[in-house]
């Protein structure tokens, strides 16, 4: 086998490295909005009431569509 040949056959593995890599950015990506994604639902669908231009509080089920 010369060293040509051993390139062509590292380039398979490589590939395959950047696909293994590319899975596990977005395994995290998923469990990183999986872990914060209630919280940050919580946050914005209650906002409503916490900035009411009249002052007066309400809860996000009476006010918030």
């Amino acid at each position: 086998m010369t060293a040509a040949d051993r390139r062509r056959d590292d380039a398979g593995a490589t590939a395959v490295e950047y696909a293994l890599m590319a899975v596990a950015i977005a395994a995290v990506i998923a469990a990183v909005v999986f872990m914060f994604g209630r919280m940050v639902l919580h946050q914005y669908s209650n906002s409503c009431a916490t900035l009411n231009t009249n002052g007066v509080t309400s809860t996000a089920a009476d006010s918030c569509s």
